[in-house]
């Protein structure tokens, strides 16, 4: 990979303090390299609850199995970062084969360039002078720099245009333009008259360059397989068109077309398979993020591995582990992990396992179910005869990846056996 514009800040020195939740407090003082050296354990190492922890085997069986998926589809590769928002977890993601990250808004771009990211693929229209005018210099200061971001109208072509010939931009900025999911979908043009008027803006615009079409399928309402399938078709016909008007400089070398969340990548690789023949070679980028953690409830439910078993399955990597505080009742009982620390955007939490005060054992949560959150207590239901006892630690399974890793800013990954090997540092 080219060299960063800027100097990698080095994570692995971060100092330990109050700043990392769940983290040990007699490990006060030591560089993140340091405690993870110290291989502690999760349960009797000083970790507090509640604590967040990372399965390791899952988080690489799910890099391992995405790198194998694209590869055997022929996709490019640019997951989502906002999943995650984790550099370490960027660098491993290109360590297995991915082509770039995606980025939603320009402050994550900032991050990734502070942590040494070449490509970035911006799923957004910047209008904002003043976050143009650092992309601009951005671009102007590293050549092996590439960025490819979004636009969908003829205002948002001109006020970027706008704004970066008056930073003095040299190099232009790489755009797609982006198709909406239908008709009452999130951004993007809506008809092939608007991407065409938005195409020829561009045209215009000397301080941009058209590079391909683009689109994000995970937000169209009631999206199935069929409707999916139509729009990737009318997604590839807006290419097809777009080269046959000459509206791509052989000088970009390629043409860029990408879609794919994390719903429905098998029906963007089956669709993408039929790119036809354009004047230049297609990088077919697949943008799917929330793989790499998985998780216990909106993509479990989602992921195209239930569709097609057997391309493989992802595997649940998030589990937060939280104690028991109170046992008011039979029926009721009271741990210390809530809203700041559980994600609950989408579905509330899911109680998996419960590891014995007493004991040390872990036992399968049965008969109890989480109801609710307040800001710092989950609300646990209990069935008759469920075993559970104030001080006892409750494992649950988290929905929705992205508000997860928003919650946590260092994040231990955990071994099977409880062993802690390596802290996520994450950022908002």
């Amino acid at each position: 990979m080219p060299a960063p514009a800027n100097e990698t800040p080095d994570l692995a020195n971060e100092r330990v303090d109050h700043r990392f939740k769940g983290l040990p407090p007699d490990a006060e003082g030591l560089t993140v390299a340091a405690l993870s050296a110290q291989r502690r354990n999760l349960f009797t190492g000083g970790y507090t609850t509640p604590v967040l922890a990372l399965s390791a085997e899952s988080v690489e069986h799910n890099l391992r199995l995405l790198e194998t998926y694209a590869e055997r589809h022929g996709l490019a590769f640019a997951p989502h970062g906002k999943t995650s928002m984790a550099p370490q977890l960027f660098e491993r993601q290109l360590a297995h084969g991915a082509w770039g990250i995606t980025a939603a808004v320009p402050h994550q771009v900032r991050v990734y360039r502070a942590h040494g990211i070449a490509r970035i693929f911006l799923a957004n229209e910047v209008v904002d002078p003043v976050a143009l005018r650092w992309l601009a210099a951005e671009l102007d200061a590293d050549p092996a720099f590439r960025l490819v971001c979004y636009v969908d109208s003829v205002r948002g072509v001109e006020l970027m245009d706008g704004a970066l010939r008056a930073a003095g931009a040299v190099r232009p900025v790489d755009v797609v333009v982006e198709l909406a999911a239908g008709a009452t979908g999130r951004t993007g043009a809506r008809t092939g008259a608007e991407c065409t008027a938005v195409a020829d803006a561009v045209a215009a615009a000397p301080a941009l360059r058209l590079v391909g079409v683009a689109g994000y399928e995970g937000t169209m309402p009631g999206a199935d397989a069929e409707r999916v399938r139509e729009w990737l078709h009318r997604l590839l016909g807006l290419a097809a068109d777009f080269d046959r008007a000459g509206r791509f400089d052989p000088a970009i070398g390629e043409i860029v077309v990408s879609a794919g969340g994390s719903e429905w990548f098998d029906t963007v690789a089956e669709v993408f398979a039929e790119v036809p023949a354009l004047s230049l070679p297609v990088l077919k980028l697949l943008r799917s993020g929330a793989y790499v953690s998985h998780d216990d409830g909106h993509y479990r439910t989602r992921t195209p591995f239930n569709r097609v078993p057997e391309e493989g399955a992802l595997q649940p990597a998030f589990r937060l582990w939280s104690q028991v505080v109170s046992r008011p009742t039979a029926d009721q009982a009271f741990t210390n992990a809530g809203k700041r620390d559980a994600a609950h955007d989408l579905h509330l939490p899911e109680a998996q396992v419960v590891r014995d005060a007493r004991t040390g054992e872990v036992r399968p949560a049965e008969g109890i179910t989480v109801t609710g959150l307040s800001d710092q207590h989950a609300w646990l239901r209990t069935e008759p005869g469920a075993d559970l006892e104030v001080g006892d630690w409750v494992g649950m399974g988290l929905s929705h990846p992205c508000t997860s890793f928003d919650k946590w800013p260092l994040i231990p990954l955990v071994e099977a056996d409880g062993t802690v090997v390596d802290h996520v540092r994450t950022f908002f």
